[in-house]
């Protein structure tokens, strides 16, 4: 009987899908409302994440607009933005917020580089976190040796991918920051 690899494979699907969200939010020197996304504003008693509260628009190649659809939340979200800690240029006026992005220096690029690749380290510690679990699971399940090994080698086939995976979003965000 062959194992179920199903669980894993949705384990790997949300790891993938967090490594890429992760990246989404690292500055490449170009406007991104992604890079928005972890920023929460307070708007009528609670915290909302920016894109629930406004509409942001990529203005210029650096340069992002914010317009919030109650006026009365551009202080809110111009000082939530500021303490977020993001490099980021913040100007308000009466109609919303323009965020500008900085031109990313040889040093910030090497630092933004450093910063994707413990996240994919990261990605790659619940990678094999889930091969254990799994791994384990195998041999508790499969009565037979056979079994048990082509399994494991199966198992081996998915992790491999899925690290494929990782390693090409890494090396896709690495461009993106290195050629800006």
């Amino acid at each position: 009987m062959a194992y179920n690899f199903s669980i894993l494979k949705e384990e790997f699907s949300t790891i993938t899908e967090w490594l890429q969200k992760e990246f989404s939010q690292i500055s490449t020197g170009r406007a991104n409302p992604a890079l928005l996304d972890s920023i929460q504003a307070e708007s009528y008693g609670s915290f909302q994440p920016i894109k629930n509260i406004a509409s942001i628009t990529v203005e210029e190649a650096r340069t992002l607009r914010i317009s919030p659809w109650d006026k009365g939340a551009i202080k809110s979200i111009e000082t939530a933005i500021r303490d977020s800690g993001l490099p980021l240029s913040v100007t308000g006026d009466s109609s919303g917020i323009r965020v500008s992005v900085p031109q990313l220096t040889a040093e910030s690029k090497l630092s933004l580089v450093k910063l994707c690749k413990e996240k994919m380290e990261d990605a790659r510690v619940k990678v094999r976190l889930a091969r254990q679990v799994t791994d384990k699971n195998i041999e508790e399940t499969e009565k037979a040796e056979d079994d048990a090994f082509r399994a494991k080698e199966d198992l081996q086939k998915h992790v491999d991918e899925v690290n494929k995976k990782l390693e090409e979003l890494f090396t896709k965000k690495e461009s993106d920051i290195t050629t800006v």
